[in-house]
């Protein structure tokens, strides 16, 4: 038997095997770095990051109040900034006789108002720690925009990370582009990077990840085939026929190298770590972007023509993987209680002490009491089940059914853009909507995708698409009896996007230059249209009430 060509997916194939159109390799298989202009592809990438952050830092300090859940983000923040802690706060305070709201206190510059006792928080404290860093370096809590910058910037990082994970995906600058320009532009990033909330957190963390598990995925690409090159030289190879008919492979009778192991992979576990010390959620996105990765590996060396290549990359690289991530998971998370463990007064801190005999028993003191506040945590997330106007069904996340409404205030006057209509009453509204074109092209894209790639027998691309799914708003489906609200849709974000870079590369890829062109025009003209109309009531800018009213699409969004 005599060996004519090499393919990347066959391995080495006789001349009776050989057929230039089978043994093209797959676009992941091309190296791991096809683009070709990486100063052109990071200086673009860092405009694009100017331009999104402009939306984001642009009048950060307004409104100037207490948005929704900044009531208790930024006064945990600042409390634990001011004690290590955070504490209790009333709902009011006497001020020269009359009962006032703390939280108007609050946004006025009057911080002073906490109590001594440690507040019984409900989400780990790593996200408060990020907005009380802001508070720390832009002039506390008397400026409004100190307590909103982290996130900001959390947000202009997310428009930097989504166009290198695109870029690594589709290898292609113009799709990359696409990706940051959506992320830049979409109403549920522009709001949740000007609210000092959680989530974006959560979904930068996931999304650091995320790129991490591709860098991984790119280094095991290029281990993998160099490896394979020297196995499949060796005198002692020795090669065997696999599948039926068309499906005929010719693999090589061997496992492979060890590929479990690398830096990136370890780091993906630490940024999820930290994901899921600011929100339990961060869990979801551990579990699901661990077994896409060892199915990566897996594939990969299926793809590059090693044998037992299922088994091998369970076992060679699945387990040993798991045994290095998930402790540096778990003390990532740990870590981010560092807090917790240092202050004696901190919440439930001396249950055990105050409870022998109850818990987990045979645990240090320290950790009983830690480990029965998780279960008080769990209980509350578990269990709740509270009425609210702007309550949204997980399950309607994705086509923005339900926006939450984070502000809403009636203006004296005609300041802004309520000059251009003197004759109507002036609002100012903070409304957490995505962009519908990004959001239902995104939600439609998705399906699409799935379905071209069943078509095509699979894309790792789409499936990557699918774990964001899966890791950010599947679980959620386990709770639709308990209060959720659309914004936390913003850790799903980056996966709408990348599903609409998905047919856009399909489209690039089978249609014509100027089909591609046109229709790449044409969607990033009309969804630059709908940001520009909908940006007023992102940011809480001065508008006439038939203004915000021409927003209201949907009897729902009201």
């Amino acid at each position: 038997m005599s060996y004519l060509s090499v393919s990347p997916t066959l391995g080495y194939v006789p001349s009776s095997m050989s057929n230039p159109a089978r043994n093209k390799a797959s676009p992941a298989l091309r190296g791991a770095y096809a683009w070709r202009r990486p100063l052109l592809s990071w200086t673009l990438t860092l405009l694009m990051a100017l331009f999104g952050g402009v939306l984001r830092f642009f009048r950060l300090g307004k409104p100037r109040a207490v948005v929704f859940d900044e009531t208790y983000y930024v006064k945990d923040a600042w409390t634990m900034l001011m004690t290590g802690e955070a504490r209790d706060w009333p709902e009011n305070v006497q001020v020269n006789g009359v009962d006032t709201s703390v939280n108007t206190l609050f946004a006025a510059g009057d911080t002073n108002h906490w109590l001594a006792s440690a507040e019984y928080v409900v989400h780990p404290p790593l996200g408060k720690w990020l907005i009380a860093v802001g508070l720390k370096l832009f002039g506390g809590a008397g400026n409004i925009a100190a307590w909103r910058v982290s996130v900001a910037v959390a947000g202009t990082i997310a428009i930097i990370l989504m166009i290198r994970v695109a870029l690594r995906m589709f290898h292609n600058l113009p799709i990359a582009m696409l990706a940051g320009f959506l992320m830049s532009v979409d109403g549920v990033g522009i709001v949740m990077s000007r609210t000092g909330l959680l989530d974006n957190f959560i979904m930068v963390f996931a999304l650091g990840a995320f790129l991490m598990l591709l860098i991984h995925r790119d280094w095991a690409i290029k281990r993998l085939r160099k490896r394979f090159e020297i196995d499949s030289s060796l005198r002692s190879a020795r090669w065997i026929v696999v599948g039926h008919g068309r499906a005929t492979r010719l693999v090589l009778d061997s496992p492979g190298p060890m590929i479990a192991f690398s830096w990136w992979r370890a780091g993906a576990a630490i940024l999820l770590g930290l994901a899921t010390g600011v929100k339990w959620s961060g869990i979801y996105f551990f579990a699901a972007f661990c077994v896409i990765s060892v199915l990566w590996d897996a594939w990969l060396r299926r793809q590059v023509g090693y044998r037992f290549w299922l088994a091998s990359g369970i076992f060679r690289d699945g387990i040993p993987a798991a045994l290095y991530m998930l402790p540096l998971y778990g003390l990532t998370y740990l870590a981010d209680w560092e807090n917790w463990f240092i202050h004696p007064d901190s919440y439930m801190h001396n249950w055990a002490a105050n409870n022998p005999g109850q818990g987990v028993t045979w645990l240090p003191e320290s950790l009983r009491s830690f480990v029965e506040y998780h279960v008080e945590m769990w209980k509350f997330h578990t269990t709740l089940d509270v009425p609210h106007a702007y309550r949204a069904n997980p399950l309607t996340w994705p086509l923005q059914i339900r926006p939450t409404s984070f502000y809403w205030e009636w203006i004296d006057g005609h300041p802004g853009l309520c000059s251009l209509n003197t004759s109507q009453r002036c609002v100012a509204a903070v409304t957490s909507l995505g962009n519908p074109l990004i959001w239902w092209l995104g939600s439609a894209c998705v399906i699409a995708g799935i379905i071209i790639a069943i078509k095509h027998r699979g894309d790792w691309r789409i499936g990557a698409v699918v774990i964001g799914f899966i890791g950010g708003w599947l679980p959620w489906a386990q709770y639709l009896n308990r209060t959720t609200f659309t914004f936390y849709s913003i850790v799903i974000l980056p996966w709408i996007i990348l599903g609409i870079c998905f047919v856009a590369n399909e489209v690039r890829e089978r249609a014509s230059a100027l089909t591609w062109r046109l229709t790449l025009a044409v969607t990033v003209g009309a969804i630059a249209l709908v940001s520009l109309f909908f940006y007023p009531i992102w940011t809480g800018m001065p508008v006439p009430y038939e203004f915000w009213l021409s927003h209201m699409w949907l009897d729902s969004w009201i």
